[in-house]
Formats: structure tokens, C-alpha cells, sequence
């Protein structure tokens, strides 16, 4: 009987390890797709790492030493890094799980911030920028250029999660 429910709860960590690898490795997925998230995050938190880099960041350098060993012959795109970091999940060290964790966690944050700012935009998004092609900075290069007409809720929002001064 104690050893039928050791094999369970083991059974159950190892689902619940592979069930956060995933997320883990989507949200970083996700993260590495989206070229807003790779750069420095608004300083918002007192941990220096995380006001310091983006979440592409954090990733490489808390896992330098697991994509050295297993990944470095892994070319670049596609998810094939992260599908490499996933494939040897079981050998990640602390400090790679914890990146990975806290790449997702400034993706999160990051995803949050963007909501806000187009909820509190959308108005003015829909009014001046209709035509404009979203990504790579034009949605917000559209609001900077009709900053005068751009309603005070929007720039309040935008300045709210650090996108204007």
C-alpha cells in the first residue's frame, strides 16, 4: 500500500513537472515571438534582474550553461531552442527552471501591461489608426502622431505601463 501511493505521488510530480515544463515553455515560446517582450520591461519591481532585461534575457542567461551542453547545435527559430530545452527538461538546473519561470512570469506581466494599454486606447486605436498594420511599434508610432487629438484616458494608459513619459 506505501509503496503503491510513493509510485502515485511520484507519478503525479512527474505529470505536474511536465505539465509546467509546457507552460513554461509556451509562455517562453510566445515571448521569443513577440519582439515587444524582448526588450527591458518598465521598472515596476524592486528585483533588479527583472527591471534590468526582458524575458529573452533572463532565459539565456539562466539557462547559458543547459543551452551550451544540450542545444548548442540547435539552429535558432521555429521553437527548436526551446523544444531542445523541453526535450531535456529533466536535466534543467534550478536556476534554468527558476529563468524559465521568471521569463514567463515578465511575459505575463508584459501581455497585462498591453491589454491595459489597448482597452484604454481602443477608441482612440480605432479612430486615428485604423489603417495602420499592427506590430513592430506602428500601432503606438500612430498614437505618438496624433498625440494632440489622442484622448487623455489613452495617454494616461500608455503612460501608466511605461510606453510614454
Amino acid at each position: 500500500m506505501q509503496m503503491e501511493q510513493h509510485f502515485l505521488t511520484n507519478q503525479m510530480s512527474n505529470k505536474i513537472m511536465k505539465i509546467n515544463m509546457k507552460l513554461y515553455a509556451f509562455l517562453a515560446f510566445i515571448c521569443l515571438s513577440v519582439s515587444a517582450c524582448a526588450g527591458p520591461q518598465a521598472k515596476s519591481s524592486p528585483d533588479p534582474t527583472t527591471d534590468s532585461q526582458g524575458p529573452l534575457e533572463t532565459f539565456k542567461q539562466g539557462c547559458k550553461t543547459e543551452l551550451e551542453s544540450y542545444c548548442k547545435d540547435v539552429t535558432p527559430g521555429e521553437g527548436r531552442i526551446l523544444a531542445c530545452i523541453y526535450a531535456h527538461a529533466d536535466k534543467l538546473s534550478g536556476r534554468c527552471e527558476y529563468a524559465l519561470y521568471d521569463s514567463a512570469a515578465q511575459l505575463e506581466r508584459a501581455v497585462a501591461a498591453l491589454s491595459y494599454a489597448v482597452n484604454e486606447c481602443d477608441a482612440d486605436l480605432e479612430k486615428y489608426c485604423s489603417a495602420v498594420e499592427a506590430g513592430e511599434g506602428r500601432l503606438l508610432a500612430c498614437l505618438e502622431q496624433n498625440d494632440k487629438n489622442v484622448s487623455a484616458r489613452c495617454r494616461q494608459g500608455l503612460k501608466d505601463v511605461g510606453l510614454k513619459e
